[in-house]
């Protein structure tokens, strides 16, 4: 008995622990749910901090509800506090306030990983970043970050570019974008025409090129979410950011090219099938 637990107590301490700050998609496609399910399918200890609920429906005037800055803070803590953090992502921060709020904590508590995914428009189209919290986060939140993961349409809005068409842009936007604080940049450019699915990762020094095909769907829901989730679950396990985003990729790649769609507009990226494909 005593040795039985200890073998579960040595289990439980082995296990690397993340911490997803970001927006409740009541449809389960995205946000926290997206990240969530990720990390479970990353074999990592998944929490969450909930800042605002995205719930757009047909039916009530209001689809978006912003979480009180108490609640987002005590969710971080009670993380912190009761299990300890390997690497975290944020998510959709929504506000300047909430923004400036959890940098302070992530200061404080002195968060060893931390991945940016500025989120800024959602699939369905609802804007999950308002326009007067993008120099916040610019100025506050990038500093930082280990690592940002912006794709081609948020990067051009962060630098205020009118659009990013090609390949050069994407080196040029890396650059640029470091150049705002994060240690690392991606840039995503799964939505650049006439190229493969081509993401660019910049250190300051030099440039990776991660490339994949191009699925042809529109079911893409909870894509770029779990991206930046599969990276910190990788980087909570001790893999370097090079590797950390080569595994991501081909994760989210499988979770596109075998999506989820419910015949209702855009269908879920499906996060176990990496896992099937593996079996």
């Amino acid at each position: 008995m005593i040795m039985k637990k200890c073998k579960e107590r040595i289990f439980a301490m082995a296990i690397a622990r993340t911490l997803t700050i970001a927006g409740s998609a009541a449809q389960g496609s995205a946000g926290l749910q997206a990240d969530l399910k990720t990390f479970q399918e990353r074999g990592v200890y998944g929490m969450s901090a909930i800042t605002a609920i995205v719930a757009n429906n047909s039916r009530t005037e209001l689809g978006i509800f912003t979480q009180p800055l108490e609640a987002v803070e005590a969710q971080i803590y009670a993380a912190f506090e009761h299990v300890g953090i390997d690497a975290l992502k944020t998510g959709m921060l929504f506000t300047k306030e909430i923004i400036e709020h959890v940098t302070a904590i992530l200061k404080e508590v002195r968060a060893d990983t931390i991945v940016v995914d500025p989120v800024m428009i959602g699939k369905m189209g609802s804007q999950l970043l308002k326009d007067d919290a993008i120099q916040t986060m610019k100025g506050v939140l990038f500093p930082v970050a280990d690592l940002i993961t912006p794709n081609t349409m948020e990067a051009a809005k962060i630098l205020g570019w009118d659009s990013i068409e090609t390949l050069k842009d994407m080196y040029r936007a890396a650059k640029d974008l470091h150049q705002l604080g994060p240690a690392y940049v991606l840039v995503k450019g799964g939505s650049l025409a006439d190229y493969p699915a081509v993401d660019i990762l910049f250190d300051g020094e030099s440039y990776t090129e991660y490339r994949s095909e191009r699925v042809n769907t529109i079911h893409t829901s909870g894509a770029g979410c779990t991206y930046a989730a599969a990276i910190t679950a990788e980087l909570a396990k001790g893999k370097s950011i090079e590797d950390a985003v080569g595994l991501a990729k081909e994760f989210v790649t499988e979770a596109i090219r075998h999506a989820l769609s419910f015949e209702r507009g855009i269908g879920s990226t499906n996060h176990a099938a990496y896992r099937n494909k593996n079996k």
